[in-house]
């Protein structure tokens, strides 16, 4: 099972305590945007094996969205950082190239 630890309140909780919200760090587009960008943040996303960047939300703690970094692969988390981080933290990119030597980063 998936366990995640909330950054805001400290509690590492099990996925069913959690709400997936989709890939974190993605440019949305919404009203004004183009039908291309609209249509490319819909539909137009990779979706490869490895490292990837989520929203969670701790539903049945603090309510608070944070981030996680975790393989899609192996259910491994690497860490989590508060919804506000514009990027991963250093030491999380770090982290996670320490795990996965020949990684090429987070975009």
């Amino acid at each position: 099972m998936l366990t995640l630890t909330c950054p805001y309140c400290g509690v590492t909780a099990e996925e069913t305590e959690l709400t997936p919200g989709g890939q974190a760090h993605l440019t949305r587009f919404g009203p004004g945007s183009s039908d291309a960008e609209f249509e490319g943040y819909l539909f137009a996303r990779t979706n490869p094996k490895g490292v990837h960047f989520e929203r969670w939300r701790h539903a049945y703690g603090c309510g608070k969205w944070f981030h996680a970094a975790r393989c899609t692969a192996t259910l491994e988390v690497f860490g989590t950082y508060p919804a506000q981080a514009v990027a991963p933290p250093d030491d999380l990119i770090a982290h996670i190239k320490a795990r996965r030597p020949g990684w090429e980063g987070w975009t």
